[in-house]
């Protein structure tokens, strides 16, 4: 068996990084599919398509998915966990906008923290880490300030979709972390949970009234394969395998980046306007992952 890690040694930084530029990346390509492609319907297609992916991998690698190794129960508990998660982001986003959504999405870091610290031995935070999360977060506001004014109705509704969407994202890998999960293949971590947000996602689509696919164009079909192959596929392999082998608060850490990242991308792909914010953003998100991942004093 692997050892679990006490700390983020440098490839699983560097790993963390690309996976961020990759996630912020598809924030570009679901606002492009959205164009023909209906957002949790966009969402079933991505599940299905991975599910396929993962099955075949696991099979030509000659692991098994379906042997019994005690991970059902919590497996199916990490898949209902995961597809409600982005059932609420991809439907509060009917009702908020992104840039608000993503402020309410990206408190589950402190959540994840929280949970490490009170349920996951070895995985306490000291106050400077907090602090560091702190700095994190701090950053993500400050490039998307200028949408937090007083909510409307539906602005409140879809605010708190985007916050229970964090609350399951913060669960999910607590469970994935603190339970059988942990000692099992990341393939068959994710397997349970794309099959499970292939099952339901399809539903939410149609009691939400999507049309559907109604415009598919190559440039739709390459960013609906993009969030497929490299995303739902390949990038939550790593990333329940960094989850499986080192500290969540640490990894968590991390994950501010991928807001930044996808601002930098609408702005090189969709030329859309970026804030002088961004520049001090990046300087307290790095500070912040710093502080999270900074090692103790030796006494």
């Amino acid at each position: 068996m692997e050892e679990r890690k006490t700390h983020l040694d440098g490839s699983a930084m560097i790993l963390m990084v690309v996976l961020c530029a990759a996630w912020g990346l598809q924030q570009v390509t679901i606002k492009v599919a959205n164009e023909g492609i209906s957002p949790v319907w966009q969402g079933s297609l991505r599940s299905i398509g991975a599910v396929f992916l993962v099955w075949a991998w696991a099979a030509r690698r000659g692991l098994r998915l379906f042997e019994r190794d005690g991970s059902l129960g919590p497996g199916l508990l990490a898949g209902v966990l995961f597809a409600g998660e982005f059932a609420f982001i991809y439907w509060g986003l009917n009702y908020t906008s992104a840039s608000r959504g993503v402020v309410f999405l990206y408190t589950a870091p402190f959540m994840i923290a929280l949970g490490a610290h009170w349920f996951l031995p070895g995985e306490k935070l000291r106050p400077l880490q907090w602090l560091g999360l702190a700095f994190a977060f701090a950053g993500v506001v400050s490039v998307f300030s200028e949408s937090l004014s007083l909510p409307t109705r539906n602005q409140l509704i879809g605010d708190t979709m985007l916050f229970l969407g964090a609350v399951l994202w913060a669960a999910t890998t607590l469970v994935i972390k603190g339970s059988r999960l942990n000692k099992v293949s990341p393939a068959k971590t994710l397997f349970y949970q794309l099959a499970a947000s292939a099952l339901v996602l399809p539903v939410v689509s149609v009691a939400l009234g999507e049309p559907g696919v109604f415009a598919l164009t190559p440039l739709v079909l390459a960013c609906l394969a993009y969030q497929i192959v490299l995303v739902a596929f390949a990038s939550y392999l790593a990333w329940f395998w960094l989850v499986a082998h080192y500290p969540a608060g640490r990894l968590a850490a991390f994950s501010f980046l991928t807001p930044l990242f996808g601002v930098l991308a609408g702005a090189l792909l969709l030329a859309e306007r970026v804030s002088a914010a961004l520049a001090i953003a990046l300087a307290l998100v790095a500070a912040g992952i710093w502080l999270v991942n900074r090692p103790p004093k030796r006494v």
